[in-house]
């Protein structure tokens, strides 16, 4: 019988797991590797406000994607490069004889590089700072994943479904610009009251997510397919579309409930934000009243693409006024690290 603690038992074994050191992280390894290049070491060092300023641009460029993407479908220029990664099977790029077809297809992919660039300069800025710094990677990482979703949905023929999941991952890339985002912005302390609303507006944020999917199944079974040969997912448009307004009441019905609660717990961030999804919301509605009566005009559609995304921001500022993504939310103890100690947390040297 082998003595206690000798190798091989369950006591050695975890002996040697309390006293051996944990393996290194590469992280400090890779920050002296970019600190080595002078372009790379001004963005590490980058302050606040250019962090605030690349998220923002990364919002904005999420965003502006959705919509020159729409501008595709709405041409007709889904298959303006009929194929991918390639535009033809002999080039890259569009030709001339592709007409203006295949060039708002081709622009629509160069924007993909720019929305890299960004990111990739966004992930430089926020290196320094674990908070920014796993939600820049994520996004840029999103960026080539949205581009093979986007290479499926040419190679599918423009398969309705395929195109709903990419207008979907963009929603949420369009989420997590907008947290890193609002993580780079002086925040006040979250009016206790408004903390305890946060239920509320998951309730929200659900319906509105609820309201964008359904949307994107109608957009599937109507017209502005992105090209004339492009198969239509075959069920009820009416009936999806009511389905659609539906779930817009309800969701106007909680933003209206959180507008009323933000005032009774005196919070003037989340009453505000809740005011500006409730304009957002009913300009957004009238929007679609007026497409669906005039049988889905292209322009019109454009414009509530683009309010849907709106809509989708604004209800995502409603969640953020309650503060639950704010350093130490969800009711964490006071820290009681030295002041000195936080800053080597903080950053990655």
């Amino acid at each position: 019988m082998p003595a206690l603690g000798a190798p091989g038992t369950h006591a050695y074994h975890r002996f040697v797991r309390d006293v051996e050191p944990a393996p290194a992280s590469p992280l400090p390894r890779l920050t002296r590797l970019l600190e080595r290049v002078p372009v790379t070491r001004r963005l590490l060092d980058a302050g606040p406000l250019t962090q605030r300023r690349l998220a923002l641009a990364g919002l904005a460029g999420n965003i502006g994607i959705v919509i020159t993407g729409g501008a595709v479908r709405l041409t007709g220029s889904g298959l303006g490069c009929p194929t991918w990664p390639k535009c033809t099977e002999d080039s890259y790029t569009t030709t001339a004889a592709m007409g203006i077809n295949g060039a708002v297809e081709f622009g629509n992919r160069l924007l993909t590089f720019v929305l890299g660039a960004i990111a990739v300069l966004l992930v430089l800025a926020a290196w320094r700072h674990p908070r920014l710094r796993a939600l820049s990677v994520a996004l840029l990482l999103g960026i080539p994943g949205q581009g093979v979703v986007g290479g499926i949905t040419v190679l599918t023929d423009l398969n309705p479904y395929v195109v709903g999941l990419h207008f979907l991952l963009s929603t949420v890339m369009i989420a997590g610009s907008y947290a890193l985002w609002q993580r780079t912005v002086p925040r006040p302390d979250a009016v206790p009251g408004a903390i305890r609303l946060r239920g509320l507006t998951w309730a929200l944020t659900a319906a509105s997510a609820v309201v964008v999917v359904i949307g994107v199944i109608v957009t599937g079974s109507g017209p502005h397919a992105g090209d004339d040969k492009a198969r239509r997912t075959g069920l009820n448009a009416e009936m999806i579309s009511q389905l659609h307004v539906d779930a817009v009441f309800l969701m106007l019905g909680l933003a209206v409930a959180c507008w009323f609660a933000a005032r009774a717990v005196s919070s003037p961030a989340m009453a505000r934000a809740s005011a500006l999804l409730l304009a957002v919301s009913l300009a957004q509605g009238a929007i679609g009243f007026v497409q669906y009566f005039t049988h889905l005009p292209a322009v019109l559609v454009g414009f509530h693409m683009a309010g849907a995304c709106a809509v989708w921001v604004a209800t995502l500022g409603v969640a953020w006024a309650t503060g639950f993504d704010a350093p130490g939310a969800a009711g964490s103890a006071p820290s009681t690290t030295r002041p000195e100690t936080a800053r080597t947390l903080v950053t990655v040297r």
